[in-house]
């Protein structure tokens, strides 16, 4: 089941990469159905919250009528980073399951790990399922912005 939910929050990055997002998606379930789904939406939305695990927990809560998911997994095809460690630890979500490390702000093992600190919360971190599959987009991404840049008009301020 594991691989099967990774691959409904690889669906989601791959939307987000198609809306010009970093391609981050994830999935909340509990049981075997899906209960929150969030994609990276930063750039469209304008606003730093706005990252795929914050989307999938917000809208999990709506769904289960509660901030508490104790009994839910969150699937996301990139580690989660600082301000979302934090939604994770804050709604107690117990297991935690992602694709690609994130080497400059992973905040479940690459950079820090918030996970283990002195919260009164500790979820059980997984990492690498399908990570050549999450980290190739997130390649092919950041490819394609560097392409694109590269052939944007350069600004020159006007005397």
């Amino acid at each position: 089941m594991d691989e099967q939910f990774m691959r409904e929050a690889l669906l989601l990055a791959r939307q987000a990469y198609e809306e010009g997002e970093v391609p981050v998606g994830c999935v909340v379930v509990r049981g075997d159905k899906i209960v929150g789904r969030g994609r990276n939406r930063r750039e469209k939305n304008r606003n730093a919250l706005h990252h795929a695990e914050m989307e999938a927990i917000h809208e999990a809560c709506t769904a289960l009528g509660g901030w508490r998911l104790w009994d839910c997994t969150l699937y996301v095809t990139l580690e989660p980073c600082p301000m979302c460690s934090g939604a994770i630890i804050n709604a107690r979500i117990p297991r935690v399951v992602f694709g690609a490390r994130d080497e400059k702000c992973g905040a479940c093992g690459s950079v820090c790990d918030l996970t283990q600190m002195a919260f009164n919360h500790h979820p059980k971190v997984e990492s690498g399922l399908l990570e050549e599959d999450c980290a190739a987009l997130l390649t092919a991404f950041f490819k394609d912005l560097r392409l694109t840049l590269r052939s944007r008009p350069k600004w020159k301020k006007t005397e």
